[in-house]
């Protein structure tokens, strides 16, 4: 008699991953990269699944030098408009943020406006 493990089940939702997951992962912020790359991506290396952690790593890397560059200008020049400027510059993380995420859900290896095509060529390694 054959023994089962615990944990497989019959489920017909039960597909093999195609990079799908990590790739969707890697988009929520920083910490969502590193458990992306470290937890899904190292056991299943996709094209899907290097695409996005490409992209969205230099995302997120390109979002903490642009905060400290205006956090160091607004120690210099003290005006709301490096404030509001802030403010844009995180609307526009967000909406990069969906736009890939929605890329990476759809199965689709669709550049980020500004920064996908030059991820590719930065990170070959990954």
């Amino acid at each position: 008699m054959e023994t089962k493990s615990p944990f497989e089940t019959n489920s017909p939702f039960k597909t093999p991953d195609s990079g799908k997951s990590a790739a969707i992962v890697s988009y929520i912020f920083l910490i969502g990269w590193l458990i992306s790359y470290f937890a899904m991506y190292k056991d299943n290396k996709t094209s899907l699944s290097s695409y996005h952690l490409r992209q969205s790593l230099l995302l997120h890397l390109g979002i903490i030098v642009l905060n400290i560059a205006v956090t160091i200008l607004i120690m210099i020049v003290p005006t709301a408009l490096f404030g509001y400027l802030s403010y844009l510059i995180y609307i526009v993380y967000i909406i990069f943020i969906i736009l890939g995420a929605v890329s990476a859900n759809n199965g689709e290896q669709k550049a980020l406006p500004l920064i996908g095509d030059k991820a590719q060529t930065m990170f070959p390694s990954i």
